[in-house]
């Protein structure tokens, strides 16, 4: 099973992301100046992204575009889909046969009498 996620962020977004990364000397890092040449080609990035979703979505694998402006909503959104991929798996722990569980209950006797018979030390 392949999930595809195409975080979807507003141009108003992305720029208030990097005032903050400007403002934040925690966030300074994040933040490269090629980021403000590329911001001007915001148009064509959208027209080749629009592309890349159309041309490489399958029904096998379908891209998630996320409106990403709100972290907490994307997280609740990709969220929801690993849920739902999962769900559809049906999955179940496998089946233990009943020779195992007769191999079981000895191994759990062994155990539980593993420590009887032993002095144990008494506290001074």
């Amino acid at each position: 099973m392949v999930l595809k996620f195409f975080l979807n962020v507003s141009k108003q977004e992305q720029r208030q992301r990097f005032l903050d990364r400007l403002d934040e000397p925690s966030k300074n890092w994040k933040f490269e100046m090629a980021d403000v040449s590329e911001r001007a080609l915001w148009d064509k990035y959208q027209a080749a992204y629009q592309d890349l979703i159309r041309y490489t979505s399958t029904l096998a694998a379908p891209w998630h575009v996320v409106p990403a402006d709100h972290k907490w909503f994307a997280r609740v959104v990709i969220g929801s889909a690993i849920v739902s991929a999962l769900d559809k798996l049906d999955l179940r722990f496998p089946k233990v046969d009943a020779a195992s569980l007769q191999e079981f209950k000895k191994v759990r006797e062994a155990l539980e009498n593993e420590g009887k018979g032993r002095a144990v030390a008494k506290k001074s």
